[in-house]
């Protein structure tokens, strides 16, 4: 599903990505786990086209995203990967519905359809009754399960999560990292995942360690 070769990246002088390589089964679960950085983070805006690589190629399902185009590129980060930050990025001025069916909305879809998939996505979260809620209005762990949903509505061949418990208390962190299994075995999303989280790295299918700009 995907495939990174020879991934390198500096910022001036500071070296921080070093030759990375990485491939990921469809529906695989992959955690990436090091000390603050190790380029976990770099790696994976790289991984989900939000930065860009000095080297390297980067296939997912096929397309080799480092040959794009910025406009077939935007195009295609909209219809194949989802993102889940640890702040969750959801639109204070808009409810939690509207929040979710933004992505689809930019895709092209009707709004009677994007409405369509965001009910439906938050009725799976558990937050049918929550979604005419601004996310002040919600707790920490119903605005990450929005911003969940908000991945999800695409149907994206790879969703990239970046500490994606790191703001939330140790109940809500479980549930959050049960829901990634869980979808996975519905839907055979693939994940790959940042984390400083020791428990949701060693329940991921793969854990890989970074340091200093490469796996060990």
């Amino acid at each position: 599903m995907l495939q990174a070769n020879g991934i390198f990246k500096k910022y001036g002088e500071l070296e921080i990505l070093k030759g990375i390589d990485l491939h990921v089964k469809s529906g695989e679960i992959v955690s990436i786990v090091g000390s603050s950085g190790a380029g976990k983070t770099t790696l994976l805006q790289i991984l989900g086209s939000l930065d860009k690589s000095d080297n390297g190629s980067i296939q997912i399902a096929g397309t080799d995203i480092t040959k794009l185009s910025e406009r077939k590129m935007a195009q295609f980060r909209n219809e194949n990967l989802g993102f889940i930050f640890q702040f969750h990025q959801l639109l204070p001025e808009f409810t939690a519905l509207e929040n979710v069916m933004l992505p689809a909305l930019i895709k092209g879809e009707s709004k009677s359809e994007a409405k369509a998939k965001a009910e439906k996505y938050l009725d799976i979260l558990g937050l049918a009754n929550r979604a005419s809620h601004q996310p002040q209005e919600l707790s920490g762990g119903e605005q990450q399960r929005v911003s969940v949903a908000r991945a999800l509505i695409n149907q994206p061949k790879v969703i990239f999560a970046d500490e994606p418990s790191g703001n939330l208390d140790s109940t809500n962190s479980e549930a959050l990292h049960q829901l990634f299994f869980d979808l996975r075995d519905q839907f055979n999303h693939t994940f790959v995942i940042v984390t400083h989280n020791e428990k949701l790295a060693n329940m991921a299918d793969r854990k890989l360690q970074m340091l200093d700009g490469q796996f060990i």
